[in-house]
């Protein structure tokens, strides 16, 4: 995992690459947010974390939370990102399937060793219940426009709430594990 980890590309490289939505990448990074009491959390983690994201351009999820992980990781030195594109790493993707499909965002939790000791993906609880349920009732356009709302109301925290519960109990399972 190291080597596929070293090779995949920065934010700002993987946001070059993009063709589809190129602004909106960028626009989501540049309103984000990091709330301070997400940065303590993640500076109490123990050693170097290394978040690895499947992400396609295209992808809305990915859009409306990949930025957003960008930014936090910028205020936490023991966390550093990189992003591979889904499509290429379908053996990386078919490992992390959400309900039994390639849902993207999915976002790797590796210690500093690059061992595995989580994942999340691909949208926050409270809006995959939503899209789950009674999102399901709409018109897909409809169903898009209000996540995206959700996800602007939102700002975040949801995404980066549940991706420091992920490293949190990563360091649980590596402590237990190495113990």
């Amino acid at each position: 995992m190291t080597k596929r980890y070293r090779a995949a590309h920065t934010f700002d490289a993987y946001v070059a690459t993009a063709q589809k939505n190129a602004d909106f990448w960028r626009g989501v990074y540049r309103t984000a947010t990091a709330p301070e009491d997400l940065i303590q959390r993640a500076h109490a983690l123990a050693g170097a974390w290394h978040l690895l994201v499947l992400s396609e351009d295209w992808c809305g999820d990915a859009v409306n939370t990949v930025p957003i992980i960008a930014h936090f990781t910028e205020h936490v030195p023991r966390l550093e990102l990189r992003i591979l594109p889904r499509d290429q790493n379908l053996d990386l993707m078919d490992a992390h399937l959400s309900s039994g499909t390639r849902s993207i965002p999915a976002v790797l939790a590796l210690d500093a060793d690059f061992v595995e000791r989580g994942w999340w993906g691909p949208r926050p609880v409270k809006l995959q219940r939503w899209l789950r349920s009674d999102g399901l009732l709409l018109p897909k356009e409809e169903r898009y426009a209000r996540a995206r709302a959700w996800y602007a109301r939102d700002r975040g925290r949801s995404v980066l709430t549940e991706v420091v519960d992920m490293l949190e109990r990563g360091e649980r399972r590596k402590l237990t594990h190495d113990s």
